[in-house]
């Protein structure tokens, strides 16, 4: 079982932010990464039609025997994270615990952003969260619907969509928050043009660092490190264009990495 790969799954390219710091911060494990490029964005869809896709990239990993799903999509995590955890033998980690945690930890005011998907947002997860651990924070929410298209589109440097960011951000401007968490796994892929719009006094959090920090942690609890395994091996599937995937996965991941192209039943 130890050497066994970590599953990780998203709605498309976002999870890649996640698959980055594990490969950084378990540098000796095997990954299998699936991208739902095809049906994405998942935000803007049914709750239940999202819990029945998530579930059907789940089985989809259960079939590559790894022994841990990081469900690397905020609003897959929203949506089916505790039903995940008692549908799957295995640890089901998810993205919005670890990024409320590293969001208390950065603010200094207690006065915290949350952008992501309609789902995330309407689901409050993150609300509810964030107050769990501390009910003092004032929390701001938005949807950000069109972020997602944007970055599967790969128009991240356009003007057009420095104008999109722009028109979204600006009323959470206005709350005087010191921390804005990234509630969708797509949104680091955006972090510089967000970063210039909200400005420098506003810390930007990302789910990824701390996800692939509780990985770690649930897997040395439980026995399962690979701590024998030096030559780590990475495997990655879309629904979608491999071509585009390729592109952009080599991109952000800084090496050159083989996709295959896999189908869904159920769309």
């Amino acid at each position: 079982m130890r050497s066994n790969p970590i599953g990780c799954l998203d709605s498309g390219y976002g999870g890649l932010t996640v698959v980055k710091e594990l490969m950084r911060q378990l540098p000796r494990e095997d990954l299998v990464y699936v991208g739902d490029n095809a049906r994405c964005p998942y935000g803007s869809r049914d709750p239940e039609e999202v819990k029945a896709f998530t579930f059907e990239i789940m089985d989809f990993l259960m079939e590559k025997n790894v022994k841990m799903i990081v469900i690397a999509c905020n609003t897959a995590t929203a949506v089916c994270l505790p039903e995940a955890r008692e549908r799957y033998p295995i640890p089901v980690i998810g993205v919005i615990t670890p990024g409320s945690r590293a969001a208390i930890f950065a603010s200094k005011t207690g006065r915290i952003g949350v952008i992501g998907t309609e789902v995330t947002i309407a689901s409050h997860a993150y609300t509810r969260e964030l107050h769990r651990i501390n009910p003092r924070l004032h929390v701001v929410a938005k949807a950000c619907p069109p972020f997602v298209p944007i970055v599967e589109e790969d128009r991240i440097q356009s003007d057009e969509t420095k104008q999109i960011v722009r028109e979204y951000l600006e009323p959470i401007q206005q709350m005087d928050i010191d921390t804005l968490i990234l509630g969708c796994t797509h949104y680091p892929l955006l972090s510089q043009v967000i970063q210039n719009t909200v400005g420098p006094h506003v810390q930007l959090i990302s789910s990824a660092e701390e996800t692939a920090r509780e990985a770690s942690v649930v897997l040395s609890e439980r026995d399962l490190l690979n701590e024998g395994n030096l030559h780590a091996t990475y495997e990655f599937y879309t629904t979608g264009s491999v071509e585009r995937f390729h592109a952009v996965g080599e991109r952000w991941l800084g090496f050159p990495i083989h996709v295959e192209k896999i189908a869904f039943s159920y769309v």
